[in-house]
């Protein structure tokens, strides 16, 4: 069976590969019929924009996506980066209340709204996994919350360095790569970009981590650095 051409590159897609995807539908000639395509966004790319209508729901297959919020003053707040597991668009008013833009090149399991609200229905242990993906980005949510109301910026950067390694769950605890600019980490944080930077030099200073190259970083003391997103760790020493 070939792959259906959508927009950008094809991949040929592997319905056993991703966490939300079990099996294809069948039509009534016995033929199978996917229920969802995969398609490639490249970084910069935006997947939908605030207003939109969502007429479709996207599955993270691999890649990062920023989630975007504009501020009425023109201003952008990022509220989230998503990566491989993740689902976006799920807009139960049926307008996307966020933009979606791709952070590196993004593979995507893209689903038709009335397709996947039938795996849903139809597909046994489907609803108890987007219960897990949707929970999960919740507790995301209110981390960040918590980021923007009470934490330092020390606290604030050590705690996004933490969410992203365990986002990445690599071979490596201790490398991360950060593929956002130092822009995206400040939108997110609440913070500006000068701040950014002079708090990741003083973490480096510090020793809580090593700057490999501008995106990737090398955790040094994995304890300490918990401490410190935590609030508890002694920064006068």
């Amino acid at each position: 069976m070939h792959p259906q051409v959508v927009s950008n590159a094809v991949v040929n897609p592997d319905l056993a590969e991703f966490p939300l995807s079990y099996r294809p539908e069948r039509q009534a000639t016995g033929h199978v019929v996917p229920v969802s395509l995969l398609e490639r966004k490249a970084a910069g790319e935006t997947l939908f924009a605030e207003g939109d209508e969502a007429n479709n729901i996207f599955e993270i297959v691999r890649g990062v996506l920023r989630i975007v919020k504009l501020l009425p003053d023109g201003r952008r707040q990022i509220t989230g980066f998503l990566s491989a597991g993740h689902v976006v668009g799920l807009a139960p008013e049926g307008i996307h209340v966020y933009s979606a833009e791709a952070v590196t090149e993004v593979t995507l399991r893209r689903y038709r709204r009335a397709a996947f609200e039938r795996l849903i229905d139809e597909v046994p242990g489907f609803a108890k996994k987007l219960l897990a993906v949707t929970s999960h980005e919740l507790r995301l949510a209110q981390d960040q919350m918590l980021l923007l109301g009470r934490k330092t910026a020390m606290e604030r950067i050590a705690s996004f360095l933490l969410i992203i390694m365990e986002q990445q769950a690599g071979d490596s605890e201790e490398i991360v790569d950060v593929p956002m600019t130092r822009s995206d980490i400040a939108d997110y944080l609440g913070l500006t970009i000068e701040t950014v930077s002079r708090t990741l030099t003083k973490l480096k200073q510090d020793g809580f981590i090593a700057l490999l190259t501008p995106n990737r970083m090398k955790i040094q003391n994995l304890d300490e650095l918990v401490e410190l997103a935590a609030g508890s760790y002694d920064t006068s020493l």
